[in-house]
């Protein structure tokens, strides 16, 4: 046969092929046009513009079956006889389902192109808009791990188009277009997207998330095996990152077991607001006590033991407007000693009081470094930044400052470190990286010839509390033995008590206290300025856990070891701030 003979056939057969998709293009079913190049094509080097329909089946007595034109080379097509083969691992073939079997599509009662109570053409339904997706029934083909992978391209890889039902595409009442609100992006499971419901592509208009009407809710006649019914709240996301991870720039990914943060207890000070308090009537009772001979000290008491720290500290405007004299200069002149110390102590805010706590231990010729530790140790980076503000408007030189200069070595990093309350302070933890932290602190330590402080300063003084609480487990699961003990055996002088008291602190707050509260009564002697400072302070944080962990250490409650070791109005005002006998 010559060449020309040969072009005529095929230009023939090509001919016969476009009368068979006209026909069904008058019908109004969906064609495109596709070029196809080379390859298998008759004559290599030249193209040709067929119209191909895309999964159709063909009209009786149409004059060229459809195969024929998947026989053709188009690229991602495999030049396989029988049409398009189902690939390895796909749904099994099903009796007029997708891939055509021997024959080609035989036309099914209800299925596509529809017979009486098939898939009705609607305005926006399918056909999709030229240049869209086919609408391929179940989605998008699951792959193994996740989202669909980039390069497979079609045919689908390992699995390919799941098999619609028998009969072709599903009826409306039996799938169809997924109902708004029935869910939103349904998120992957075992592999790839979920399919959408059986009849392919949902209504649009949830967008991602739970929206109504978003992205594939699975139905179970033709979508992913195992996924939800229709209707169902769509499962979470598995593996999903923390919303609120515990330690950025430490490892990644998903926290491993991450803890609950604890649950809050409910108010667990001692002293609260007094209902109706006014302080123009409060100030009057305070003037008439210290007004004319003598002072009536249990008027005092009773007034500032029922008060809380925002009801007291008005009191000074207050007392100022009423009378133009200075509260604070009056007391002074009328009480004297500890009773003098404690009550000026209860006047001050909270973040004014532990400024001068700090002034008093920096200036002079020693140090009170338990207290620089315990004030900055305990407080949250609010309190910390409050203090270091007034501490520069109250006495003209930066706290940090005031510690370089009255500190060195180590102990003075340990302290600059804890002023810049830049702590992390979330609740979430994540036990992976709380290991990592064990571990690098006893490689720090106890398994090396001498101690990288630096280390534990970095862990210790930027960690969230509950962070290192968990780190503070691992470390004792890890070399079975506490922090504490590691660095009595590691570090020593104020660094070493430094070290135990923050992590003392962190560990267990109301215990740390409760300590500091029996060192400083127990002996010859009463170390009367931290007894106050831990009373005043903690009143109206923590004072009821703080009695609970005291009796518990020591065996006696708190308020008898107080009233054991104070005496007179001092003691009175003390037990006040108590709260009570345990």
């Amino acid at each position: 046969m010559s060449h020309g003979r040969r072009m005529s056939h095929d230009q023939a057969a090509l001919s016969s092929l476009n009368v068979c998709v006209n026909k069904r293009e008058s019908k109004g079913y969906y064609c495109r046009t596709e070029t196809i190049r080379g390859g298998h094509h008759p004559q290599p080097g030249c193209s040709l513009s067929l119209r191909r329909p895309l999964r159709l089946s063909p009209l009786p007595g149409s004059e060229v079956p459809v195969c024929q034109v998947l026989k053709m080379s188009y690229p991602g097509y495999p030049p396989q006889s029988g049409g398009y083969p189902p690939q390895g691992g796909g749904y099994p073939p099903q009796p007029g389902a997708y891939p055509p079997q021997a024959g080609g599509y035989p036309p099914q009662a209800g299925g596509y192109p529809p017979g009486p109570g098939g898939y009705p053409q609607q305005p926006g339904g399918y056909p999709p808009p030229a240049g869209g997706y086919p609408p391929a029934a179940g989605g998008y083909p699951p792959q193994a791990g996740g989202y669909p992978a980039q390069g497979g391209g079609f045919p689908p890889q390992a699995g390919g188009y799941p098999q619609p039902g028998a009969g072709g595409y599903p009826q409306p009442g039996a799938g169809g277009y997924p109902q708004p609100g029935a869910g939103g992006y349904q998120q992957p499971g075992a592999g790839g997207y979920q399919q959408p419901g059986a009849g392919g592509y949902p209504q649009g208009g949830g967008g991602w998330g739970a929206a109504p009407g978003g992205y594939g809710t699975p139905g179970a006649q033709q979508g992913y095996p195992g996924g939800p019914t229709p209707g169902q709240p769509m499962p979470n996301y598995p593996g999903a990152p923390a919303t609120n991870p515990s330690m950025p720039a430490y490892g990644g990914g998903v926290p491993s077991n991450p803890q609950a943060p604890a649950m809050s207890r409910g108010y667990r000070g001692s002293i609260k607001d007094f209902p109706g308090a006014d302080p123009l009537k409060d100030v009057e009772v305070l003037r008439k006590a210290m007004k004319g001979f003598g002072t009536d000290e249990n008027a005092i008491i009773e007034l500032l033991g029922n008060r809380s720290n925002r009801q007291r500290v008005p009191m000074v405007a207050a007392y100022k407007t009423t009378y133009g004299k200075d509260l604070i200069r009056d007391l002074k002149s009328e009480l004297t000693g500890n009773f003098e110390n404690l009550v000026l102590a209860m006047m001050m805010s909270p973040s004014h009081f532990d400024a001068s706590e700090l002034r008093e231990a920096i200036k002079g010729a020693g140090t009170d470094e338990a207290c620089l530790i315990e004030i900055l140790s305990s407080r949250s980076n609010a309190e910390i930044q409050e203090i270091n503000r007034i501490y520069k408007a109250e006495y003209g030189k930066k706290l940090e400052d005031a510690i370089i200069s009255d500190t060195s070595g180590h102990f003075r990093r340990l302290l600059v470190s804890l002023s810049q309350g830049n702590r992390d302070e979330r609740e979430t933890v994540d036990i992976s990286l709380a290991k990592q932290d064990a571990q690098k602190l006893y490689a720090a330590g106890e398994n090396k010839v001498g101690t990288d402080e630096s280390q534990f300063n970095a862990i210790l003084c930027a960690r969230s509390k509950p962070h290192l609480r968990a780190v503070f487990h691992e470390y004792q699961q890890m070399c079975g033995k506490e922090i504490e003990k590691s660095i009595c055996r590691e570090m020593s002088g104020h660094l070493e008590d430094g070290m135990v008291a923050v992590v003392k602190c962190i560990k267990n707050t109301p215990a740390y206290f409760a300590e500091r509260l029996h060192k400083a009564m127990k002996g010859a002697g009463t170390k009367d300025r931290t007894l106050i400072r831990i009373m005043v302070s903690r009143s109206e944080v923590d004072m009821l856990d703080i009695r609970q962990e005291y009796l518990k250490a020591y065996g006696k409650s708190l308020y008898t070891d107080i009233s054991g070791d104070t005496s007179g109005d001092y003691k009175k005002l003390l037990v006040k701030l108590c709260g009570g006998s345990d």
